[in-house]
């Protein structure tokens, strides 16, 4: 915050990524776009919340990254949703999430610069993360792999939607993990992922990115302090 008040731009908004540290951040999106959710470290609540969703969730914890402390639970079949709230809760709340169906078949990446896609030419900065085996995760750090993705209109309705909390927040390049039509989580800070979209489509979104960072040095140059930091940051 201090580098952004002394007029050097920075991107994602300083002021806003404390707010988006944690995977509490995508419950300010609509609600169309979000699966139920409960953040909470009561193992009661946690057990009432699994049965309503027919006994079925992903747990995993507020803070973290990389597929890390994430667990698919089915309290019909396993009775060890007690130690695993437990094993969760020790370093903060847990998130119970409404699993979806389509998981099985990974989450979709997509890469989205000042609210709208990020887009080259045809080619979409996006790809599906498919989960090893039975693995639940589908994060390329916990061995799941990108595949080519066809950008559905469901997709593109989703960035609509949210786009309006990223370009107030300031958030000039985020990842989106959505999977169907419902959002899991937005990674805000360096998302990953431009390098396996290069490979897949032999399209380089790198210049992208850089050519609209100059776009934005150069509104500076004209417009001087007139603009906020977040507003430059997505403008």
């Amino acid at each position: 915050m201090l580098i952004a008040s002394s007029g050097v731009l920075v991107v994602n908004d300083p002021t806003s990524l404390a707010g988006a540290l944690s995977k509490a951040y995508f419950q300010h999106f609509p609600e169309a776009v979000r699966p139920r959710t409960l953040i909470s470290r009561n193992e009661e609540r946690i057990r009432d919340f699994v049965d309503e969703l027919g006994g079925r969730a992903v747990l995993k914890p507020l803070q973290g990254s990389g597929g890390s402390g994430v667990f698919l639970v089915n309290t019909k079949e396993s009775p060890n949703l007690a130690q695993i709230v437990e094993a969760i809760s020790r370093d903060g709340y847990v998130v119970a999430q409404e699993y979806l169906p389509e998981a099985k078949d990974g989450d979709v990446r997509m890469f989205v610069m000042n609210g709208q896609p990020l887009k080259v030419g045809d080619a979409y900065a996006a790809f599906r993360r498919v989960p090893s085996s039975s693995d639940v995760r589908s994060n390329m750090s916990s061995g799941g792999k990108a595949q080519a993705v066809k950008v559905t209109e469901e997709m593109l309705h989703l960035v609509e939607l949210v786009r309006p909390k990223l370009q107030a927040d300031g958030m000039f390049l985020v990842g989106l993990d959505i999977v169907g039509d419902k959002l899991m989580e937005v990674n805000v800070f360096s998302p990953g992922g431009l390098g396996s979209c290069q490979q897949l489509y032999d399209v380089d979104f790198a210049p992208a990115v850089i050519a609209d960072l100059e776009r934005k040095i150069a509104i500076r140059d004209h417009y001087g302090n007139e603009l906020t930091n977040a507003r430059l940051a997505s403008v």
